[in-house]
């Protein structure tokens, strides 16, 4: 079904699509507010995957695919049900989460959503159910929120959150995809220190704190003092989570924070072999031995313009 509906998908559509990232979605939020859009309609969809109305997606399906086997096919992929507290219940609304099939579906039923919203002339940004319109006027921000939420409402049987959905000012800051995007004075290097002209409105993109508090209780899950597992093995399995998670936020205001976390863990990392914090293990199992002999993964290198040391490099070639 993928190469039937992505060609017909709107460019402001960028959740769960082949070759299209959550930072080429932030890239245009950033553009779009540096042109002189300061005011941001921030919206996000009431339970959108359970209230999805299986016969408007079918309708909207059926009018490229016209085979009824096919059809009858997903029919019964949403009605398959589940199962609660040991009873099977049918499932007559919604599209199943977590299913292989439910991202394009959800595409699908917000499409003309995404084309409605682009053909009045906003500037709309979408990841499944949470969508930002940059306007630059607060009238213009009312405005796109009460078209959408109309349509959503009356065309796709679909609600906004009311405790979700706002009208902000850029100043004041909004989040999207993970990151709050605020403008200010506090993240701006001084003049003497500027080689470029590429932020002119002074944004800054910094992490929610949910989600730094997410990433250290999976560290913590896995640097645990009790672990049976050898250190080699303990770096082997935090790694790829380290490289994963500072990869996706590295194009943030984030230099300082990722050097604090990368400490935390080395901290962490000599607990588990001491089984004790105070103690002299770092003279035995200094940065540059985690690094180099065990191959530690350092946040504070995956941000660009950071250039591994030496004995980073080692490690990692």
């Amino acid at each position: 079904m993928s190469p039937i509906f992505e060609p017909l998908f709107a460019d402001s559509s960028f959740g769960y699509r082949l070759g299209r990232s959550p930072h080429m979605a932030m890239r245009k939020v950033w553009c779009e507010i540096n042109e002189g859009n300061p005011w941001i309609v921030d919206a996000d969809l009431r339970s959108y995957f359970d209230s999805v109305s299986q016969d408007r997606l079918i309708s909207l399906i059926a009018t490229e695919i016209s085979d009824g086997r096919v059809l009858q096919l997903i029919r019964s992929f949403l009605e398959a049900g589940a199962i609660a507290n040991g009873v099977w219940e049918p499932t007559k609304t919604g599209v199943p989460q977590g299913g292989v099939a439910s991202p394009l579906w959800s595409n699908i039923y917000l499409a003309p959503f995404d084309h409605a919203m682009t053909k009045a002339g906003f500037r709309l940004t979408r990841w499944a159910d949470d969508f930002v319109v940059v306007c630059p006027t607060y009238k213009e921000a009312e405005r796109a929120l009460a078209m959408a939420r109309a349509f959503l409402r009356e065309k796709l049987g679909v609600e906004l959150h009311p405790e979700k959905t706002r009208i902000v000012h850029v100043t004041d800051g909004f989040e999207f995809l993970g990151y709050k995007i605020k403008r200010g004075k506090g993240f701006r290097l001084p003049a003497h220190k500027r080689t470029a002209r590429t932020n002119p409105s002074g944004l800054y993109a910094v992490l929610r704190q949910k989600s730094v508090d997410r990433f250290k209780d999976q560290i913590r899950n896995l640097t645990r003092r009790s672990m049976p597992v050898r250190l080699r093995e303990m770096i082997e399995a935090i790694n790829p989570i380290i490289r994963g998670w500072g990869n996706y936020y590295r194009k943030a205001h984030v230099r300082k924070l990722f050097h604090r976390l990368d400490g935390w863990i080395e901290r962490r990392l000599r607990s588990f072999v001491a089984k004790k914090w105070r103690n002299a293990v770092w003279r035995i199992y200094p940065l540059s031995r985690l690094v180099q002999e065990f191959g530690l993964m350092r946040l504070i290198y995956l941000v660009p313009g950071i250039k591994p040391s030496l004995d980073v490099t080692k490690a990692t070639t």
